[in-house]
């Protein structure tokens, strides 16, 4: 490719110059990124995040990292808010403002509004000399030498820079309210993220039919349980419902392999003991690794010896765990 050493220059130029802002942002974790936390932590209003162009793409992202580890936040465009969105600020509600450089318009008009308002600000600047880094309660700073595009005009290691930053504020406002994984769960009921946090085997096996013969149970029957329930395989249960063994489609391949005459066999003779089995109450990531670890795609559900029922490898790709 004619072009191919360009491309490989700017690319890699460019993540150079993104891991520098990133890595930039270590200093600018001072007394006033501490404050502006303290004064988050402790107030009894939401976060508003506000800003115009680029910025309020990445305001819309802290936001949703903030709700989702455990601080009310709201997203107001800045060009919105002097048009009507400024009654969404409650009282008690902080306000951060993202600007790189501090000296956009809609940020000028802005600011006496929000201060008139009483609210506190958080500014999140480059520009230390700006408007809003003059103007805000508590400073931001982001400082930025260069963009990563090759005219050094496009929103790229700012926006970065601003994102890692969001990032680092929320992750320190997280560990402060001590917000847990089942914190997260609740947050993200829906998501794989969170079901890997909250969804059990009791949630699962239940849906699934229950395949169980007893030892005696002769071949023929054997393959009419494992055909009719769908599995791929069965359980084989004792009289009081206690496990002994199971019985899967490639059991009885082997079978048919090894044996010319199977009409004197029985389940007892051809099932596996002892099978990989899992608790009711076990997480159903924690199935997944089981059938992960042992290559296997039916696992039994058994509590204290009891059989209670099957789950599929199937049944976790349903549920969105893989």
């Amino acid at each position: 490719m004619k072009n191919e050493n360009l491309i490989r220059k700017i690319a890699v130029q460019s993540l150079e110059i993104e891991a520098a802002a990133i890595n930039g942002l270590k200093s600018s974790i001072n007394e006033g990124f501490i404050n502006s936390i303290d004064a988050v932590f402790n107030s009894s209003g939401r976060l508003i995040v506000t800003g115009v162009g680029k910025s309020a793409i990445i305001a819309q992202k802290i936001v949703s990292t903030l709700n989702s580890t455990g601080t009310p936040s709201l997203f107001m465009h800045a060009a919105d808010a002097v048009h009507g969105d400024l009654g969404m600020i409650q009282s008690d509600d902080m306000v951060l403002l993202i600007s790189k450089s501090g000296n956009t318009a809609e940020i000028k008009v802005l600011v006496p509004f929000l201060q008139n308002r009483g609210s506190q600000l958080i500014g999140m600047v480059s520009n230390l000399q700006s408007y809003l880094a003059q103007q805000a309660d508590f400073v931001l700073h982001t400082p930025i030498s260069q963009e990563a595009d090759p005219n050094n005009l496009a929103p790229t290691a700012s926006t970065t820079a601003q994102m890692a930053l969001g990032d680092a504020f929320a992750s320190a406002l997280l560990a402060l309210r001590g917000f847990t994984s089942a914190d997260f769960a609740q947050f993200h009921p829906g998501g794989s993220l969170g079901k890997q946090l909250y969804l059990r085997i009791r949630d699962i096996y239940t849906q699934n039919e229950k395949p169980a013969v007893s030892p005696d149970a002769t071949i023929r029957q054997t393959i009419l349980e494992i055909t009719g329930k769908r599995l791929g395989a069965t359980a084989v249960v004792g009289a009081e419902g206690e496990l002994l063994g199971l019985i899967t489609d490639g059991d009885l391949r082997r079978m048919l392999e090894r044996e010319e005459d199977t009409r004197r066999l029985c389940a007892a003779d051809i099932m596996t003991p002892q099978p990989k089995s899992i608790t009711s109450d076990a997480l159903a990531v924690k199935g997944l690794e089981i059938l992960r670890t042992n290559s296997i795609t039916q696992l039994l559900v058994v509590d204290e010896g009891q059989y209670l029922g099957m789950i599929h490898l199937h049944d976790l790709i349903r549920e969105g765990l893989i």
